[in-house]
């Protein structure tokens, strides 16, 4: 039963009776504060002293809300002149990425996304039709280590190609002003699209990054902007007021320990949004050991628990949607700004920064620290307590999950006992090195680890995952485990002007998400693919097997 609604500039916001009791005073609270008028205004003082100097230089997105008229026309203009690039590649990660999936999928427009050091992904664009290919680069500084030496590949293949002169005309540039990207594109010859520096790139879906890939494949990324202008006048408005609400049910459901939000969207609407949503709700509230886990493209649960809140994003009431705590609906640039603002709200309510990321930082600095030997080296190997192989699969148990584990020697006996690690509230989340096309089977592991634990289970392809919900996994809670997927790879890619290779680099990203999640005394259990088809077939057998057995004991 829906208890609280608030309907403006055609997106509303419904929250049901359970929730509603815990949201109301949070909502009244933000309301005497006077929120709504101050996050409009651009007042970093919203999010407390400390978030002030962070937040001064990440308000950017509010503004973006009546997007840039001159973008669509400059996106049409150069679109025009590649008329004969009819295979789109975006080279980019996180925010610089996501929000153009999905407004490209929305739209029924393929893109191929390459946010990723995996060598099998990198090598199948590399097999495609060069001559035909566009590339976008994405990246605020250019100096992303996944989108930097991806695009150093791409550029060494097309140059090899084409000659250098010729290959700049297959290679268009989304950054930052001055940014190091900007300054190899002049240097290079090929055309950037500069968008606001003070855009986060998790708040930056309705600037150049969500809009000019979706618009160089004819997405009519104009019409995103039609509701969002509207829009932007209630939300600087305690009244009727639909980012407010969802903020305060969010925030709310959280301090309430209600802090898994299970979202999806709904039939008919953009079936990637909760990949964008994730990304900005987990790095945004991740930290300071609080924050709101989004379990995306999972089922709804019959019976939700204590620790979860369910959602729902449709496009207009009328759509066909299950029972949820939280329902919103509005067009897909509306609720890109819905959310955002939503998360700002929340993370006044958390009493947290929702601009700053500093794990995702320490991530990329334990990285480079491997890559230049001052760690502990870019194998996987440890540090394991005990490791064994069944047939194309290697398992990695560490000292405190084999606590737990010790009398598990099986991949079976594994795969059923990571529910014995999981705290009162805890989740599970797969990591998975692979490649997210090629390798997609391995995501069905979400499910089935789900309907096994009964548990929040969450799925991340590495490294895209560090950027997202990678900062949850180490700022948030300290409740996850963690089964950790890589995988052999069979033709290493050299990166031009770097000492190091493709394969080299994600292994340095794991190991050192591997270390940092077992430094914090997470429990995490490491799989690696000797072979990958066989591997994940063994993985899924293993759990399929075991379920099958348990139902025929229990008849």
């Amino acid at each position: 039963m829906t208890d609280m609604t608030a309907t403006a500039a055609a997106v509303r916001v419904e929250i049901d009776a359970g929730l509603a009791e815990r949201t109301r005073p949070v909502l009244e609270a933000l309301i005497r504060a006077d929120v709504p008028t101050a996050l409009m205004a651009k007042d970093p003082g919203v999010w407390g002293p400390s978030a002030r100097p962070e937040a001064a230089g990440r308000l950017g997105w509010v503004d973006a809300a009546i997007p840039d008229p001159d973008l669509p026309g400059a996106v049409r203009a150069l679109r025009e002149r590649v008329t004969g690039l009819d295979r789109l590649v975006l080279v980019g990660i996180g925010g610089s990425s996501l929000a153009a999936e999905v407004v490209a999928d929305a739209f029924g427009h393929e893109l191929t996304v390459l946010d990723t050091t995996d060598c099998d992904q990198v090598a199948a664009v590399l097999r495609g039709p060069l001559d035909r290919t566009l590339i976008v680069v994405a990246s605020k500084s250019g100096e992303t280590v996944e989108t930097r030496t991806v695009y150093e590949v791409l550029w060494g293949a097309m140059s090899r190609a084409h000659g250098a002169a010729a290959a700049a005309g297959h290679f268009v540039a989304v950054t930052d002003p001055g940014s190091v990207l900007g300054r190899s594109a002049a240097e290079r010859g090929f055309p950037a699209f500069v968008a606001d520096p003070t855009v986060g790139g998790r708040f930056s879906a309705l600037t150049a990054f969500g809009l000019v890939p979706a618009g160089l494949l004819g997405a009519d990324v104009a019409a995103l902007g039609q509701d969002t202008a509207q829009l932007a006048r209630p939300l600087g408005r305690p009244g009727e007021n639909p980012g407010l609400l969802l903020g305060a049910a969010l925030g709310a459901a959280a301090l309430d320990g209600r802090d898994k939000l299970y979202l999806r969207p709904a039939q008919g609407f953009a079936p990637l949004f909760g990949a964008w949503a994730e990304q900005l709700v987990a790095e945004s509230t991740g930290k300071d050991g609080r924050g709101i886990l989004p379990v995306v493209d999972a089922a709804l649960p019959e019976r939700p628990g204590s620790d979860t809140v369910t959602g729902l994003v449709a496009g207009s009431p009328a759509s066909p949607a299950p029972d949820a705590d939280i329902r919103t609906y509005g067009s897909l640039g509306s609720q890109f700004l819905l959310w955002e603002y939503a998360t700002a709200v929340a993370g006044r309510v958390l009493g947290i920064n929702p601009f700053d990321q500093p794990n995702v930082q320490e991530a990329k600095d334990k990285t480079q620290a491997i890559l230049a030997g001052r760690g502990s080296g870019a194998g996987l190997s440890g540090p394991d307590v005990r490791t064994f192989t069944e047939g194309a699969v290697e398992v990695g148990i560490d000292e405190l999950s084999d606590r737990t584990l010790s009398g598990a020697g099986t991949l079976r006996d594994i795969m059923n006992g990571l529910a014995t690690l999981l705290g009162p509230d805890g989740y599970l989340a797969v990591t998975a090195y692979l490649n997210r096309y090629e390798d997609a089977e391995v995501a069905a592991l979400r499910e089935l680890l789900a309907r096994r634990t009964g548990r929040a289970v969450t799925f991340g392809w590495g490294p895209r995952y560090l950027h997202s919900s990678g900062q949850y996994h180490k700022g948030g809670p300290q409740h996850g485990v963690f089964l950790m997927i890589t995988g052999e790879v069979e033709d290493d890619i050299p990166v031009p002007g770097s000492a190091h290779t493709l394969a080299t680099i994600q292994r340095a990203q794991a190991r050192g998400d591997l270390e940092i999640l077992r430094g914090r005394g997470r429990p995490v259990v490491r799989i690696h693919l000797k072979e990958r088809r066989e591997g994940i077939r063994r993985l899924l057998q293993a759990l399929t097997a075991s379920g099958t057995e348990r139902a025929e004991a229990s008849r």
